[in-house]
């Protein structure tokens, strides 16, 4: 089974999205049939590569920041549920284009194994050490940690190598529908958006799996479809909404 996060770095739901399909994925028996990939999304593409603090670009973004504290609050509380210590008032903003390039090959070159560590990697470093996710000395620690060579990183990094495939993923993904993360697309066909409870992402890698099961097993016929509700076919019911955070996704 090939399960597909569209994701930003700069996403705390992607964060506690991850976690918990990782939970998930912990609970279920076929999880080493489970190959996890990550797809670029950016909510900002038009953030500035100088970083600034969260705050302050959250601050000019909506003005009022009580309801933004609020939803801090909140995600602080879940993201402890999950492992994950936020630091929202380290947190710096930043463009991730250039992590998602990286991103893009630490699949290629060292697999998805490879490419879930530094996602990882990247994630806590954004939301949790207050890192700048855009400094390519910053990317390239995290990179070499999660099993890439430090030379090519570097050089990688030095150039545009990847940019094109990267923009053109990022095409796609709007193409589909996707217009909140973090989505997530089973086997190209069954979408799931937002950070759902770890046990609602085993029952859509069970009913998943026992689709496919279905698929590949002439007797049983035409498959049904997962659970309507909690996962839609790819390219509907993806919710868009307001520019802001808020029950379990990022939006555009």
């Amino acid at each position: 089974m090939k399960v597909e996060i569209y994701s930003d770095v700069a996403c705390p739901w992607c964060y506690v999205g991850t976690e918990r399909l990782n939970r998930a994925l912990g609970a279920f028996p076929g999880a080493d049939q489970v190959e996890v990939v990550f797809r670029p999304f950016q909510l900002a593409p038009e953030a500035s590569t100088t970083p600034r603090p969260m705050s302050e670009a959250l601050r000019e973004k909506f003005g009022d920041m009580a309801a933004v504290r609020a939803a801090h609050e909140r995600l602080a509380a879940l993201g402890a549920a999950e492992g994950i210590a936020f630091d929202f008032e380290s947190a710096q903003s930043v463009n991730t284009f250039t992590a998602h390039r990286l991103l893009w090959l630490a699949e290629r070159e060292g697999g998805a194994a490879t490419q879930r560590r530094l996602k990882t990697a990247l994630l806590r470093a954004q939301f949790t050490e207050g890192a700048d996710v855009g400094d390519p000395s910053v990317l390239v620690e995290r990179a070499v940690a999660a099993g890439l060579d430090r030379e090519r990183v570097t050089a990688f990094l030095a150039g545009d190598e990847g940019a094109a495939e990267v923009a053109r993923q990022i095409d796609e993904a709007r193409r589909i529908g996707v217009t909140a993360v973090p989505t997530f697309v089973f086997e190209g066909t069954w979408a799931v958006q937002g950070a759902q409870e770890a046990s609602v992402m085993l029952q859509v890698l069970e009913q998943v799996a026992a689709e496919l099961a279905r698929d590949d097993d002439p007797r049983q016929g035409a498959a049904t479809g997962t659970d309507a509700a909690t996962a839609g076919r790819q390219g509907h019911d993806h919710a868009g909404g307001d520019d802001a955070c808020a029950d379990g996704v990022c939006a555009v």
